[in-house]
Formats: structure tokens, sequence, C-alpha cells
């Protein structure tokens, strides 16, 4: 491939990486998003893109999407309506769901349990019984089932889901549902838990078969409404879906598993930042991207983000493998308010959004915004996107008054409390992934992306004392970059619990492989080329009888001489590392899975020589910012004049096509050999 199109719709902007493989070249861009349909964003964007590289967009070899469609319909409740089989006597799961509360006090008197993603009149049980082992204790009724469909379907549901208990140890039952509900729905989509996450836990596996159901359907059209409108202005590239744990997968992939999207987004900016700080030789990083709409913050250790296998989409646990990402609402376009209650100022997490966005936009929005704020400051220049927008000072300072006079303080120090209240919420995500997991937040860099994030980074940093921050070159579009970077992946899987004490690791071998098997011929399928195939595994672990599992890396290398006693010895010191002891007793395996991965080709950025250090020619202007009680006037630095070896001191604000970034007082920039810019206290 030579010239590959990443895409990223965000809440407020989209935004594109055209590389082409063979120069190394690329360009970038940022569209307005268009939340009404965002294929018509996407389609500007690419046309966009394409004329800033004076290519014609028929040259195209891939377009990479990251969408937030399946998010979307999930947190807004705009999925799908869903009809649900379950074996008889579990036709209240989805309601029961777990034992569950967001703490211990608040939980009880104020908790409001979401409702399922599928109504109860639509659920629907069936005769049949499978032990754990995977043994027919009642055989299915067919009859019966066929009489569920039936009445699901003339109830009009628009997505079937099949999740008939301990299916994970034997889908016999199940497939015999999906051919006699396929027969029965035409077009309806059915979904069946043993082919979308094949493993233990109903409730976990039931919401995650439902969600797939739930998202496809609007997946499916707004692909399709994509696909069409390439196709229609002479755009034939093949489109490839971002995956939730940052991987890629065809259009065809996507369609049958859109569940596997729900972080589709999220992940590609972890990738980027954690490729950009792989190359510039930081490989414990922190990152931290803020949009128009939210926050995301993550941990990447060894250059590559951390993959969980059970994530959480609102308030539904979904199982399937996705970066581990912690998402606030915290964007430039999060709306401050002040509680006529208590008087508290709280910002986010209702957003502005594209439409009408921030009052500086002057597109009709009001409301109080991050980015109002950061334009009374003075943070934000005038102008944006190289003269395609134009922020208005008056509308931003009218819609920060509204908090100021509710306050009782001066606007300047209102929208300095606003920054200050959304820097603790991103504070916050960024303990979670750390503190919260005995990570200590000096030990790690932080990469700062988004077409806000370098406004709020040297803040966060400076509080968490997690240094250098890195700006890539090219914040605003790093997801896009993500995308660019990201290899083809997949994981296949299934429950197999079993004590390792005395287990034959031929036994577990032959499973892996059969995995292996299933990954190599998906491989095959995504026209992955042989060579650029590679295959792991992991088995997740526990002590026996414990209620949650450790996931263990597995080499495909390890498999013709497994030793199980040495994986016991692996987990315990995992467990030891994380929890601070480990235990003497018996080691269980929970589930097993395979990992497939089609290796790709990684852009090419430029390295360059190191220059002089006076930064003097890159200063473009001034601009007057307020800052504890007084206006300063301090320097703005445009980024393409800034070069390799260039160094500066805050207080300084760096303008560019995608993003802006503030340098405080006590620090100093630089710019290393890869056009990131290097912060650093001063002393």
């Amino acid at each position: 491939m030579a010239l590959r199109l990443g895409i990223d719709v965000g809440g407020t902007f989209t935004d594109l990486f055209l590389h082409d493989d063979e120069t190394g070249a690329f360009w970038l861009a940022k569209t307005p998003t268009t939340p009404e349909d965002q294929s018509i964003g996407v389609l500007a964007g690419t046309q966009e893109v394409c004329r800033r590289a004076e290519i014609d967009p028929a040259r195209l070899d891939v377009i990479l999407h990251g969408t937030t469609v399946a998010t979307n319909a999930v947190l807004e409740g705009k999925g799908a309506r869903v009809g649900l089989l379950v074996t008889q006597g579990w036709a209240h799961l989805m309601h029961l769901a777990e034992s569950w509360t967001p703490g211990p006090l608040f939980g009880f008197f104020d908790y409001i349990k979401p409702e399922p993603l599928v109504e109860f009149e639509d659920i629907r049980e069936i005769p049949e019984r499978l032990d754990a082992r995977g043994e027919v204790l009642v055989p299915l009724d067919e009859a019966a089932a066929m009489k569920a469909v039936e009445e699901l379907r003339d109830a009009g549901i628009e997505a079937l889901t099949v999740c008939l208990l301990n299916s994970y140890a034997n889908a016999e039952h199940e497939q015999r549902v999906e051919a006699i509900a396929t027969a029965a729905l035409g077009s309806i989509p059915v979904s069946i838990s043993s082919n979308i996450t094949p493993e233990f836990r109903e409730y976990e596996r039931a919401v995650t078969t439902v969600m797939n159901s739930y998202i496809g359907p609007v997946l499916h059209g707004y692909l399709s409404s994509l696909a069409t409108k390439l196709e229609a202005n002479a755009i034939p590239a093949p489109l490839q879906v971002v995956r939730s744990d940052g991987g890629l997968q065809s259009l065809a992939a996507a369609r049958e598993h859109p569940v596997q999207t729900v972080l589709s987004g999220p992940s590609g900016g972890v990738n980027g930042a954690a490729f950009v700080a792989h190359r510039a030789g930081y490989d414990r990083i922190l990152t931290l991207y803020m949009g128009g709409t939210s926050a995301d913050v993550a941990v990447c250790v060894g250059g590559s983000p951390t993959i969980t296998r059970e994530t959480r989409v609102g308030s539904f646990p979904v199982r399937a493998p996705s970066v581990d990402v912690e998402s606030i609402g915290a964007g430039g376009g999060s709306i401050a308010s002040v509680s006529p209650v208590t008087g508290a100022l709280r910002v986010g997490p209702e957003s502005a959004g594209a439409a009408p966005g921030p009052a500086a936009y002057a597109r009709g929005g009001t409301e109080p915004t991050v980015t109002d704020a950061n334009v009374v400051l003075g943070h934000l220049p005038p102008v944006l996107l190289d003269g395609a927008m134009h922020l208005d000072v008056d509308p931003a300072r009218a819609a920060v008054e509204t908090v100021a006079e509710a306050m009782g303080v001066d606007v300047a120090r209102a929208a300095e409390g606003i920054v200050a209240i959304v820097n603790e919420n991103m504070l916050g995500a960024l303990r979670v992934v750390t503190v919260q997991k005995g990570l200590d937040p000096k030990d790690f860099a932080l990469v700062a992306f988004g077409g806000a994030g370098g406004l709020h980074a040297n803040a966060i940093a400076e509080t968490l004392g997690c240094y250098p921050l890195i700006v890539p070159p090219e914040p605003g579009v790093l997801s896009a970059l993500g995308f660019i970077a990201a290899d083809v992946r997949n994981e296949f899987g299934q429950t197999y619990i079993r004590t390792t004490d005395g287990l034959d690791a031929t036994e577990v071998t032959g499973v892996l492989e059969e995995l292996g098997t299933q990954g190599s011929d998906w491989l095959a399928q995504e026209d992955v080329d042989e060579a650029a195939r590679e295959l792991s595994y992991v088995l997740d672990m526990r002590y026996h009888r414990q209620g949650f599992e450790l996931p263990i890396d597995v080499e495909e290398s390890e498999l013709a001489t497994l030793d199980l006693d040495a994986l016991a010895d692996r987990f315990r010191a995992l467990h030891d590392r994380l929890y601070g002891f480990s235990l003497p007793g018996a080691v269980e395996i929970v589930n097993v899975r395979a990992r497939a991965v089609g290796r790709v080709t990684k852009p090419s950025l430029p390295d360059y020589e190191l220059s002089g250090a006076d930064a003097s020619g890159a200063q473009s202007s001034t601009q007057q910012v307020w800052r504890d009680g007084e206006h300063l006037t301090v320097p703005v630095y445009e980024r393409a004049k800034l070069l390799p070896g260039m160094e500066f001191d805050g207080f300084a604000i760096v303008a560019q096509y995608d993003a802006t970034t503030v340098v405080l007082p006590g620090h100093r920039a630089s710019v290393d050999r890869w056009q990131n810019l290097i912060v650093e206290p001063s002393q």
C-alpha cells in the first residue's frame, strides 16, 4: 500500500491523516463533525485532505476509520430494538444484572440501575439446558424456539440475540437456534453468544452479545452509507474499521462483530501516542487526549497500550478486548455551570459539541464552555485551522460572564476557575489509571494530544510531576495517525476451567493450537500476507475458586514445551506485584485465548538533525494572557517554524493548524529530532 488515510470522527471535529508509505510524506486536515450523519463530514474531510496533498481521492489505497457511532448508539439509547432468547428460567437475566453499585454509601441511597438494552417483553425462554461441561441435561425444544422467534419477529424486533446457559462449553444448541431464526427472520441479523464471546459468566456474555445486536443495525447503516458516498464520489479505496483494542479489521468483520468497535476512537489515540513516544525513546507514558467532547487517559508500558478484556460502555460491562482507557466528559466544548443550591462550579459532562459549539465559534452557542474560558484567558489565538475558523472574544466573554455573575467574581477569575475544574477532572481520571493501580505518575512521561490537550497538559504535568511533557508534531490528529500505525488484529478464545496440578500440558496445547488455527484462518480472510502473520496466546489464571483472574502471556514458541508449573509461578509473581502477596494454593486456568496479528507498514515520520537553540525566529506575535490577577504579554510561537534543537521558556503559546499548546512559567520547551515539543521544569 502507498497512500493510507486515517480518519477519526470526534464529537466536534473529524481528524484526518494521510500518509504516503513510499515517500514518507504526510498531510493532515480537520473538518467539523456532522452529527446528523457522520459520513458527510468524513467525505468532506477526505476530499479536503486530498486537496491539500494535491492528489486525486481515487488514488487512495485504503481508508482506516475509527468511529463513535457504536458508542453513541449505546450512550444515547438509540440502538436497534433487540429480541433475546434465553434458557428456560432465565428471563430476568438482563434485569437482575450485577450486584454492584457505584459506591458503598452513594450507591445504596441514590443509585438508579440503568434500563437494560433489551425490553423485558422482548425476552423469550426456550426449554433446553447444558451443564458446565457442555453435556445435555434438557434437549433443545426446536418447536418452542421457532414459536419464540416468530413472536419476536411479529412484535417488530430489529435484531435478535441468542444467549443460552453454558453455551460457551457447547455451542450446538445456540447454533441450531441460529439456523432456525435465520430462516424465519430473513434480513434481521442474529447474534449468538458462543460466536461473540464464548466465555462463562452469563450476564457479561449476555450483555455483550445483546450490545452486538443493539448497535449492529446502526453501525451497518452508517458504514453502508459511508461506503455508498465514497463510491458515488469515485473513491474506491477499501474501508478498514478500527477495533476497540486498537487493531484493524475489514468492513465485513466489523459488520459481523460490531461490539468490537465500541472504543474505536480512543484506541487510535493511545496507539498514536505510544508510537511517537517510543520513537523518541520513552516507553513508559501516560496519554492524555482532550478533544471537543471528552478526555481519555491511559497507560502504556514497553511501547504498547495496556489491553483489557472487559470494559464498560455507559453502565454496561463489555467482554471484548479493548485498550484500557478511562474516559470522562471533559473537552473543549464541556459546559460550565453553577449549582443554584450549593453555588459550586461544575464543568461537564454536558457538551456544546460541534453544533452549536462553544460561544466563541459564533455559530449560535451561548453556554459557557472550556474553550470560551481559554479564549477569555488569552490561551487561544484568534484564528484556528489556518484561517478556516475564527474565534470571537465577545460571545465567549458574554457566556463566561454568566458564570462570573453567579459566583460573584470577575469574568477572568471565572474563566480561570473553569479551567482549574476541568484540569482537576482530568487529574482524577489519571489517578484512576495510575495511583489506584499502584503506579507512581512520576515514573511516566505525559503525552498530550487532541485539539485541546496541549492547552491543559502542562498544568496537569506540574501537579502530578510526570515529566517530560511530550506534545507530538500533529497532536490534533494523533488518533488518525494511530490508525496508520495499527496492525490487523483479532482474538479467539473460550472458557477452559482446569487446575494446573496434574493437568496434561498437551491437552492445553491442543486447545491453544485449535484457537491459533482459527486466528490464522481469520488473518487469511483479512488478506494478510503469510509473512506478516503472528500468533500469541493468553491464559487467564487465578487461584483456585478465586473470583477474578489475571492474563498470562504465552508466546507461540512456548507451545512445544509448555510448562504449566512455570506458568503458575508467573501467575503468582504477577499477583504479588499487583496485590503485594502470593499464595501457595492451586492455580486454575479459566480462559484460553489466541491473539492473531497481521503486521502492517509503520509510518516513516521524518527524523531531523538538531539546529541552534535560538527560537526567536519562530515567534510570530504576542498575546495578552490573564494569569493570577494580572495581564501578561506572552510570545506566540508558530509550530511549523520551531526547528529541532530550538528552545524557549514559558510563559508561551505555541500555535499550529490542528492544536494549541500552553507552556507555563517555570518550564522550558525544546524541540527534539522528531519535532516533538518536550516540556520540562526549568530547574
